[in-house]
């Protein structure tokens, strides 16, 4: 995509990233709950911070293709670098938690999915996992293209699959976790959200969404 910073002011306004700020500091203690978040820990395709912003360990980095140390905490090492390119950016072996949401259907090919995942699992720790929180064209249907910057469609089973091919283990996996997109129906109040994700059986109803989890091989 030749210019992600317009595609991205365009798709969410001020009000939009303040909400989805609001919703990740409830998204992020629900996916603690799912799958321990170890650091030190690091945010591919961080955006603005949304899940590295709420992550506690004490030792967090974060990347981005576009420059976002400006939105980021104080304290998030921050990295300007393609997620294909980590490996000459990051220290390899070193992390205990590598997390991503919707950005592995942002890459070119299912190939760049599979050398994604690659990347990844040179980076992490042995026992170190992978999350990745990703939708589901399974369950979503049409609309997974109705974002332009959509390339490659995925499903939990090619997430496995992709893992596998990269050394990773799948160790937990939540076909159905939340909504979409953070304008699709998960609620906008944050008791409401905090509601929905203490409620699994919801997850069942709405969620289009899968969180998944590879793990290094100890």
């Amino acid at each position: 995509m030749a210019d992600l910073d317009l595609v991205y002011t365009t798709r969410f306004d001020e009000a939009d990233r303040r909400a989805k700020m609001a919703l990740w500091r409830e998204i992020v203690p629900s996916i603690g709950r799912i799958v321990p978040l170890d650091g030190p820990i690091l945010d591919l395709a961080c955006d603005r911070g949304y899940f590295i912003a709420h992550a506690a360990a004490a030792e967090r980095w974060a990347c981005d293709m576009r420059d976002v140390a400006s939105a980021l905490p104080a304290g998030v090492r921050f990295v300007k670098a393609s997620g294909l390119a980590l490996g000459d950016a990051v220290p390899a072996a070193h992390f205990a938690t590598v997390f991503t949401s919707n950005y592995l259907e942002h890459l070119a090919s299912s190939d760049e999915v599979i050398e994604q995942m690659r990347v990844v699992e040179r980076l992490l720790r042995p026992g170190g996992r992978f999350v990745v929180l990703q939708p589901n064209i399974r369950l979503v249907g049409g609309a997974y293209w109705d974002f332009i910057d959509h390339r490659v469609p995925l499903t939990e089973r090619s997430l496995q699959e992709a893992g596998a091919i990269a050394g990773l283990a799948t160790e937990r996996t939540v076909v159905r976790y939340l909504p979409f997109s953070t304008k699709s129906r998960l609620p906008q109040d944050r008791r409401l959200v905090r509601a929905y994700l203490r409620f699994p059986p919801a997850w069942r109803i709405l969620g289009r969404q899968t969180l998944w989890v590879g793990r290094k091989p100890r």
